[in-house]
């Protein structure tokens, strides 16, 4: 069986929502979503890629969704 890669067992990542101390996740801090939650062609990121919270993950799905029907996130690049 093979091993896992040192590198990848060694990056651990953290929620940025917790380690930034943001209680709301609204579509209002788009700059935030879009720099964090948003790839280059404009679709959602993973939590696995992340490091969110389940919940946090969620809330910020849910948040780049409303900010896309308000104008304020690109659906596509």
């Amino acid at each position: 069986m093979a091993q896992p890669n040192s590198s990848m067992a060694e990056k651990k990542t953290k929620d940025i929502f917790i380690s930034r101390g943001i209680t709301t996740i609204d579509y209002k801090n788009f700059p935030l979503l879009k720099k964090v939650g948003v790839s280059f062609f404009g679709k959602i990121k993973p939590r696995k890629y992340i490091g969110n919270q389940l919940r946090n993950q969620k809330n910020m799905a849910k948040a780049i969704k409303q900010a896309r029907f308000m104008g304020l996130l690109p659906f596509i690049k």
